[in-house]
Protein backbone atom coordinates (compact mmCIF):
# COMPACT_ATOMS: atom_id res chain seq x y z
CA UNK A 1 0.00 0.00 0.00
CA UNK A 2 3.18 2.30 0.86
CA UNK A 3 3.61 1.88 -3.22
CA UNK A 4 0.35 2.53 -3.72
CA UNK A 5 -0.12 5.83 -1.50
CA UNK A 6 3.62 7.13 -2.80
CA UNK A 7 2.26 7.23 -6.79
CA UNK A 8 -0.73 8.42 -6.02
CA UNK A 9 0.78 11.35 -4.29
CA UNK A 10 3.34 12.06 -7.19
CA UNK A 11 0.39 12.02 -9.81
CA UNK A 12 -1.50 15.02 -7.25
CA UNK A 13 2.25 17.13 -7.19
CA UNK A 14 2.19 16.69 -11.50
CA UNK A 15 -0.87 17.72 -12.03
CA UNK A 16 -0.68 20.99 -9.72
CA UNK A 17 2.75 21.91 -11.27
CA UNK A 18 1.30 21.14 -14.66
CA UNK A 19 -1.69 24.23 -13.84
CA UNK A 20 0.88 26.43 -12.58
CA UNK A 21 2.88 26.05 -15.24
CA UNK A 22 -0.07 26.46 -17.88
CA UNK A 23 -1.58 29.58 -16.07
CA UNK A 24 1.55 30.95 -16.18
CA UNK A 25 2.40 30.31 -20.15
CA UNK A 26 -0.94 31.74 -20.98
CA UNK A 27 -0.28 34.40 -18.82
CA UNK A 28 2.73 35.35 -21.02
CA UNK A 29 0.96 34.83 -24.08
CA UNK A 30 -1.93 36.91 -23.14
CA UNK A 31 0.71 39.63 -22.32
CA UNK A 32 2.52 39.19 -25.30
CA UNK A 33 -0.53 39.14 -27.66
CA UNK A 34 -2.10 42.69 -26.39
CA UNK A 35 1.57 44.02 -26.32
CA UNK A 36 1.41 42.82 -30.10
CA UNK A 37 -2.17 44.14 -30.96
CA UNK A 38 -0.98 47.62 -28.95
CA UNK A 39 2.21 47.65 -31.21
CA UNK A 40 0.01 47.15 -34.40
CA UNK A 41 -2.60 49.25 -33.37
CA UNK A 42 -0.74 52.83 -32.98
CA UNK A 43 1.10 51.41 -35.48
CA UNK A 44 -1.96 51.36 -37.97
CA UNK A 45 -3.14 54.47 -36.25
CA UNK A 46 0.25 56.20 -37.29
CA UNK A 47 0.25 55.13 -40.76
CA UNK A 48 -3.38 55.91 -41.10
CA UNK A 49 -2.92 59.82 -40.36
CA UNK A 50 0.46 59.63 -42.81
CA UNK A 51 -2.16 57.86 -45.32
CA UNK A 52 -4.88 60.02 -44.93
CA UNK A 53 -2.25 63.52 -45.82
CA UNK A 54 -1.25 61.52 -48.26
CA UNK A 55 -5.15 61.22 -49.81
CA UNK A 56 -5.60 64.21 -48.94
CA UNK A 57 -2.83 66.07 -51.15
CA UNK A 58 -3.72 63.63 -53.51
CA UNK A 59 -6.96 64.44 -53.75
CA UNK A 60 -6.71 67.93 -53.85
CA UNK A 61 -4.00 67.14 -56.94
CA UNK A 62 -6.91 65.38 -59.02
CA UNK A 63 -9.75 67.93 -58.16
CA UNK A 64 -7.38 70.93 -59.60
CA UNK A 65 -6.51 68.46 -62.37
CA UNK A 66 -10.38 67.53 -63.09
CA UNK A 67 -10.94 71.19 -62.60
CA UNK A 68 -8.51 72.24 -65.57
CA UNK A 69 -9.78 69.20 -67.73
CA UNK A 70 -13.26 70.08 -66.91
CA UNK A 71 -12.73 73.72 -68.00
CA UNK A 72 -11.10 72.57 -71.04
CA UNK A 73 -13.43 69.69 -72.11
CA UNK A 74 -16.46 70.25 -70.44
CA UNK A 75 -19.38 71.15 -72.85
CA UNK A 76 -20.84 74.56 -71.16
CA UNK A 77 -24.07 74.32 -69.88
CA UNK A 78 -26.25 77.49 -70.88
CA UNK A 79 -30.08 77.96 -69.20
CA UNK A 80 -32.20 80.28 -71.53
CA UNK A 81 -34.24 82.71 -70.14
CA UNK A 82 -38.28 83.70 -71.19
CA UNK A 83 -38.18 87.28 -72.57
CA UNK A 84 -38.32 90.48 -70.31
CA UNK A 85 -39.84 93.25 -71.86
CA UNK A 86 -39.57 96.25 -69.57
CA UNK A 87 -40.15 100.66 -69.46
CA UNK A 88 -36.97 102.53 -69.36
CA UNK A 89 -36.57 105.64 -67.48
CA UNK A 90 -38.02 108.37 -69.82
CA UNK A 91 -35.47 110.53 -71.73
CA UNK A 92 -37.22 111.32 -74.96
CA UNK A 93 -41.18 109.66 -74.86
CA UNK A 94 -41.69 106.36 -73.86
CA UNK A 95 -38.94 103.99 -74.46
CA UNK A 96 -39.18 99.83 -74.13
CA UNK A 97 -36.33 97.64 -73.39
CA UNK A 98 -37.03 93.96 -75.16
CA UNK A 99 -34.55 91.36 -74.11
CA UNK A 100 -33.62 87.83 -74.16
CA UNK A 101 -30.92 86.30 -72.13
CA UNK A 102 -29.08 83.18 -72.00
CA UNK A 103 -27.08 82.39 -68.58
CA UNK A 104 -23.61 80.42 -68.94
CA UNK A 105 -23.69 78.51 -65.86
CA UNK A 106 -20.20 76.68 -64.25
CA UNK A 107 -21.74 73.48 -63.58
CA UNK A 108 -24.71 71.54 -64.67
CA UNK A 109 -25.74 70.95 -60.89
CA UNK A 110 -26.31 74.72 -60.83
CA UNK A 111 -29.44 74.47 -63.12
CA UNK A 112 -32.10 73.15 -60.12
CA UNK A 113 -30.99 75.94 -58.01
CA UNK A 114 -31.50 78.43 -60.68
CA UNK A 115 -35.01 77.07 -61.07
CA UNK A 116 -35.49 77.03 -57.63
CA UNK A 117 -35.03 81.03 -57.44
CA UNK A 118 -36.79 82.02 -60.98
CA UNK A 119 -39.44 84.12 -59.70
CA UNK A 120 -37.31 85.99 -57.34
CA UNK A 121 -34.65 86.09 -60.49
CA UNK A 122 -37.05 87.19 -62.95
CA UNK A 123 -38.40 90.10 -60.72
CA UNK A 124 -34.70 91.28 -59.61
CA UNK A 125 -34.22 91.60 -63.68
CA UNK A 126 -37.26 93.17 -64.47
CA UNK A 127 -36.24 96.17 -61.57
CA UNK A 128 -32.94 95.79 -62.87
CA UNK A 129 -34.13 96.77 -66.31
CA UNK A 130 -36.53 99.06 -65.67
CA UNK A 131 -34.03 101.36 -63.93
CA UNK A 132 -32.27 102.16 -66.98
CA UNK A 133 -32.08 104.75 -69.25
CA UNK A 134 -31.66 104.01 -73.28
CA UNK A 135 -28.59 106.09 -73.83
CA UNK A 136 -26.83 104.15 -71.04
CA UNK A 137 -27.72 101.00 -72.75
CA UNK A 138 -27.20 102.00 -76.53
CA UNK A 139 -22.91 101.39 -75.98
CA UNK A 140 -21.57 98.44 -76.20
CA UNK A 141 -20.04 99.36 -72.96
CA UNK A 142 -23.55 100.06 -71.55
CA UNK A 143 -24.30 96.24 -72.26
CA UNK A 144 -21.49 94.93 -71.15
CA UNK A 145 -21.68 96.76 -67.93
CA UNK A 146 -25.36 95.78 -67.73
CA UNK A 147 -24.59 92.10 -68.37
CA UNK A 148 -22.32 92.62 -65.03
CA UNK A 149 -25.07 93.48 -63.16
CA UNK A 150 -27.23 91.08 -64.22
CA UNK A 151 -24.78 88.41 -63.51
CA UNK A 152 -24.54 89.87 -59.72
CA UNK A 153 -27.65 90.24 -58.91
CA UNK A 154 -28.77 86.31 -60.07
CA UNK A 155 -25.84 85.21 -58.32
CA UNK A 156 -26.91 87.34 -55.17
CA UNK A 157 -30.22 85.47 -55.56
CA UNK A 158 -28.81 82.50 -55.31
CA UNK A 159 -26.25 82.80 -53.16
CA UNK A 160 -26.97 86.16 -51.00
CA UNK A 161 -24.28 88.30 -50.39
CA UNK A 162 -22.49 87.70 -46.63
CA UNK A 163 -20.65 90.72 -44.74
CA UNK A 164 -17.28 90.88 -43.54
CA UNK A 165 -16.23 91.60 -39.91
CA UNK A 166 -16.04 95.79 -41.30
CA UNK A 167 -19.61 95.44 -42.25
CA UNK A 168 -18.82 95.53 -46.15
CA UNK A 169 -20.99 93.06 -48.48
CA UNK A 170 -18.91 90.24 -50.10
CA UNK A 171 -20.82 89.07 -53.08
CA UNK A 172 -20.30 85.32 -54.08
CA UNK A 173 -19.03 84.01 -56.77
CA UNK A 174 -21.71 82.13 -57.57
CA UNK A 175 -22.90 79.91 -60.32
CA UNK A 176 -23.34 82.05 -63.09
CA UNK A 177 -20.37 82.60 -64.97
CA UNK A 178 -21.81 84.99 -67.34
CA UNK A 179 -24.86 86.26 -69.30
CA UNK A 180 -25.62 86.69 -72.78
CA UNK A 181 -27.81 88.90 -74.87
CA UNK A 182 -29.78 86.83 -77.03
CA UNK A 183 -31.51 89.41 -78.53
CA UNK A 184 -31.68 93.15 -77.35
CA UNK A 185 -33.98 95.71 -78.85
CA UNK A 186 -35.03 99.28 -77.91
CA UNK A 187 -38.18 101.08 -78.91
Amino acid sequence: MAKDAKPAAEGAEAPKKSKKLLIIILAVVLVVVLAGGGAAFMLMKKGDHAEDDEEAAEETVKSKKKDKKKDAHAAPVFVNLDPFTVNLIPETGDQYLQVVLSLELDEAIAEPLLKAQMPKIRNNITLLLSAKKASELLPKEGKEHLAEGLKDEINSVIEPPKKNKKGELIMPEGPVKSVLFTSFIIQ
